[in-house]
C-alpha cells in the first residue's frame, strides 16, 4: 500500500494537485457554473414520440443488458401481456449479453451494438436501460431527445451535473422517467408520506436505515469474469470513452466495475440508494440536502489478508449524514463486509414511524402519548423491491401521462445528497448545497469543485 499521505484517493496526484484538476476541469466544462455541461443530443430538435393511449401497447427496447438488464428483459418479458407491451430492441456493447436478451426475448428482438442506432427507431416507445453508471445520463438523455419514456437504473447518475441535465430534459421534453430503485413502489413508504403529511408525527427529526452485505471476497469480486469477454467480444473503446481513454481492455474492469471510481460511486451509488430513495420519499416532501457529510474505510480485505481479491478504489464501509431545510436529518449506512444493519424508522417530534416487512408502526412519544394514538398498518401492497411492481409502475405512468414513483423529482434530490457523500469521503470534507445557484460549498464558504469525468479517472 502506498504510505504517502498526501496522495489521492483517485489516482497518483496529490489531493492539492487533484483539487487543481477539478477546478481547471469545471472551469473549462461550466464558465461559471460548475454544474452546466453540455446535454447530450441537443443537435436536433426533440421528437415529441407518440401518444399513448390507456389500451396501446408499449413498444420497450433495452440498453444495456447484463445481469440487471436481463433481469428487467426477464421480468418484462412475464408479465408482457399484463403490461400490454412488447418488446422489440436490445443494444449492448457485450456480444454475450446482447445474444442472452434475444434468446429471451425471441427472434422478433433486434439486436444493436450501438444504442443511437435503436434510438432511431420511430416505433420504439420507452427504453429500459441498465449500463454501466457513467452510460447512464447519456442514453437516458438521447432516448428522451429522441421520444422515449425512459426506465434508468440507480443510481440514476454518474455526478451531480448529470443529475440537473437529466432533470431538465425531463422537464422540457414531458416523458416519463423512472428510476430503478425499485423499493419506492413498495406501499409501506407511500403509506408513511400520508401519515406524516397528515402531521401524524410532528415535525420531522431523523430518519434512518441501511443496506448492508458480506461476501468473504469482496462483494464486487463474485461476478464471474467470462473466458469469452474479449476484444473482439466487447467495443471496450465506446464502453470506456466517457471516462478515461489510457485505460486498455480490463476483464476485472468490465465486469466488476463498481469497484472502480471512474464508473460508479462504490457503496454510496450501489447500495444506499435502495433506503435513501424510499426514506426521502417516506419524509413526504423530499428536499434537496443543506449538509452531507460521509465517510467510508478501505481497511478490511486486502490482497494480503484475503487472497483471491483484487484492489478498489472504493470504501468496503459507509456513513452518511445528510441535513435537510425543514430540520430532518437522515442517517444511512452501508458495508460489504458486514450484515448487521439498522431498523429502518423515522422520528418525528411527536412520534415515530417503524417499518418491517409490509407494514408500517406509529408509536408516540411518551410526553405526545394523549394527542397521538398509537396505530399499525398492516398487509400494505405491493411490499419489498418487487421489480416487477416498479416496472408497472413505470407502464402505468406513461399511459396516465403521470409522475411514476421514482420520478425525476425525488430522484435528483436523491442524486444530490449521494453525490455530495462521494465527495465529502473522498475530499474528506463536509459539504454544503445551495439549492438555487446549485453550487457546493465547505463550511469555510469555498466553492468545492465538482467532480467530473475528467478530474476523478484514474491514472
Amino acid at each position: 500500500m502506498d504510505k504517502n499521505p498526501n496522495k489521492s484517493l483517485v489516482g497518483t496526484d496529490t489531493r492539492r494537485e487533484f483539487i487543481k484538476k477539478s477546478a481547471a476541469a469545471t472551469a473549462v466544462i461550466a464558465a461559471g457554473n460548475p454544474f452546466k455541461t453540455p446535454v447530450y443530443g441537443q443537435n436536433q430538435a426533440p421528437s415529441p414520440g407518440r401518444v399513448i393511449g390507456a389500451n396501446d401497447r408499449i413498444v420497450v427496447g433495452y440498453i444495456g443488458t447484463g445481469n440487471q438488464g436481463m433481469a428487467h428483459v426477464r421480468s418484462q418479458h412475464t408479465d408482457a401481456t399484463a403490461n400490454n407491451i412488447v418488446q422489440v430492441a436490445a443494444c449492448d456493447l457485450y456480444e454475450k449479453a446482447r445474444n442472452d436478451a434475444k434468446g429471451v426475448i425471441g427472434d422478433g428482438c433486434e439486436l444493436y451494438s450501438d444504442y443511437r442506432k435503436l434510438l432511431e427507431r420511430k416505433d420504439i416507445d420507452a427504453v429500459t436501460i441498465a449500463t454501466v453508471d457513467h452510460w447512464h445520463t447519456r442514453t437516458s438523455i438521447d432516448a428522451m431527445q429522441s421520444g422515449k419514456h425512459v426506465y434508468v437504473e440507480k443510481p440514476m447518475t454518474r455526478y451531480l451535473g448529470e443529475a440537473f441535465q437529466i432533470h431538465d430534459t425531463v422537464k422540457s421534453t414531458g416523458k416519463v422517467l423512472q428510476v430503478g430503485s425499485q423499493g419506492c413502489s413498495d406501499a409501506k413508504w407511500h403509506k408513511a408520506a400520508e401519515l406524516i403529511r397528515g402531521g401524524r408525527i410532528g415535525p420531522l427529526v431523523l430518519g434512518q436505515g441501511s443496506y448492508m452485505r458480506n461476501n468473504p471476497k469482496g462483494e464486487w469480486n463474485q461476478y464471474v469474469l467470462r473466458t469469452d469477454a474479449t476484444p473482439d467480444t466487447i467495443d471496450w473503446k465506446t464502453w470506456i470513452s466517457p471516462v478515461h481513454k489510457k485505460v486498455e481492455f480490463d476483464v476485472d474492469h468490465f465486469f466488476r466495475w463498481r469497484k472502480y471510481y471512474p464508473y460508479c460511486a462504490g457503496l454510496l451509488g450501489d447500495l444506499v440508494p435502495h433506503r435513501l430513495h424510499p426514506l426521502m420519499l417516506a419524509s413526504g416532501n423530499p428536499e434537496f440536502p443543506t449538509r452531507v457529510v460521509s465517510i467510508g474505510t478501505r481497511k478490511i480485505l486486502t490482497d494480503k489478508n484475503t487472497p483471491g481479491t483484487h484492489m478498489r478504489d472504493v470504501p468496503e464501509n459507509v456513513q452518511l449524514l445528510a441535513e435537510f431545510p425543514s430540520g430532518l436529518s437522515l442517517l444511512i449506512i452501508s458495508s460489504s463486509v458486514n450484515e448487521q444493519g439498522l431498523p429502518d424508522m423515522i422520528r418525528g417530534h411527536k412520534g415515530s414511524l417503524y417499518f418491517a416487512g409490509n407494514k408500517v408502526d406509529l408509536r408516540p412519544e411518551k410526553p405526545f402519548s394523549d394527542d397521538v394514538d398509537p396505530a399499525e398498518f398492516s398487509g400494505l401492497k405491493p411490499s419489498g423491491e418487487d421489480i416487477g411492481a416498479h416496472e408497472k409502475n413505470w407502464f402505468d405512468s406513461i399511459r396516465e401521462n403521470k409522475l411514476p414513483n421514482c420520478n425525476i423529482d425525488l430522484a435528483v434530490r436523491v442524486q444530490t445528497v449521494i453525490s455530495l457523500a462521494e465527495m465529502s469521503e473522498r475530499l474528506k470534507i463536509a459539504c454544503l448545497f445551495d439549492e438555487k445557484t446549485r453550487k457546493v460549498m465547505t463550511g469555510e464558504g469555498k466553492e468545492v469543485p465538482a467532480l467530473t469525468y475528467g478530474s476523478s479517472e484514474l491514472s
